[in-house]
């Protein structure tokens, strides 16, 4: 390892999934110096902690960073930042709550920050990313699910519980005929979400005859990506699928913007890799929607987290942050 092209102090950072669990050291600008995963579905919490702890200890030893570590954060679904507890994960295979800063903590002897993936991803946006330098932003995850991350004043808004934030569960008229797992209707998770744009895509393919190579995909099968390239390619039909999704975020920007009067939005996650399909439109209905306070004065960015490792540094910022 060349310690001369890397800047401590060093963190870990761990992205709990439902089926693995990937880590690894990163220093203060990003570079990931070493990386390790472990299977998430252990018997017992306990022995997934052991392991988890054991190997971070044994990557910080092979790495000779002892003593230049400053803590571990790790990204969960779930997770309360001011109790450090995971609670009520329906994709984790132990029961909650699962007091996860106190086990990793009592294990590595490292301070241990949690958060859940959004508030993560806005705290690296802020460290490594797009918001660099900005103090009052709102990130939009957009993915299997859509979240929030708040920061204002250059705080990370966290709330009572660290549930602060969940802008995919608010809900407006452009979905209030779409039912969301979580019971309502309304929510923006129903539009943005890739589940979303499916159920956007099957519709306008029923409700229209215009000719799209979308119609020679079976349902089960369209994704996002698909419908990404048809529209790069020209497909009218997958362009307004985009349009339509694209104005939906920009009109509850409009709304997210009153509250905590952002510099910027950032699109985060897979969704929003259809870059400008999603950004013209958001931005046109931000301009058309938003109050006057607001107009001309936000930016709506892209990630600069890399794909692969977003998720990582993500968690591996909170312990410089928090």
């Amino acid at each position: 390892m060349e310690t001369t092209e890397l800047y401590p102090p060093f963190t870990v950072g761990v992205d709990l999934g439902g089926t693995n669990t990937a880590f690894a050291i990163v220093d203060s600008v990003g570079h990931i110096v070493a990386t390790d995963s472990i299977p998430t579905r252990t018997p017992t919490v306990e022995k997934w902690a052991d392991n988890l702890a054991s190997r971070i200890s044994r990557m910080i030893a092979d790495n000779r960073l002892e003593g230049l570590v400053k803590g571990i954060g790790i990204g969960a679904p779930c997770a309360n930042a001011s109790t450090g507890c995971i609670e009520a994960a329906t994709n984790l295979p132990w029961p909650s709550p699962i007091a996860l800063v106190n086990m990793m903590e009592s294990r590595t002897g490292l301070r241990t920050v949690i958060s859940n993936d959004a508030n993560a991803a806005a705290i690296g946006e802020m460290t490594y990313g797009a918001a660099a330098g900005l103090k009052n932003f709102i990130v939009l995850t957009l993915g299997t699910s859509v979240g929030g991350g708040i920061v204002c004043d250059g705080h990370l808004l966290s709330g009572r519980s660290g549930f602060a934030g969940e802008l995919g569960h608010v809900t407006f008229p452009f979905a209030s005929d779409r039912l969301c797992s979580c019971g309502r209707y309304g929510c923006l998770h129903t539009i943005g979400s890739a589940d979303g744009i499916r159920e956007t895509a099957r519709r306008m393919l029923a409700e229209s005859d215009e000719p799209s190579v979308l119609r020679d995909i079976p349902q089960k099968e369209m994704t996002p990506k698909k419908i990404q390239i048809a529209a790069r390619d020209g497909d009218r039909l997958a362009n307004l699928i985009y349009e339509f999704t694209g104005r939906c975020l920009g009109k509850a920007a409009a709304e997210f913007a009153a509250v905590t009067d952002p510099e910027a939005f950032i699109l985060f996650g897979g969704v929003s890799k259809a870059g400008d399909l999603l950004l013209k439109p958001m931005r046109e209905a931000f301009l058309e929607y938003a109050l006057f306070l607001y107009k001309d004065r936000v930016r709506f960015l892209l990630s600069k987290l890399r794909d692969a490792d977003a998720a990582i540094l993500g968690a591996a910022s909170l312990p410089l942050s928090i």
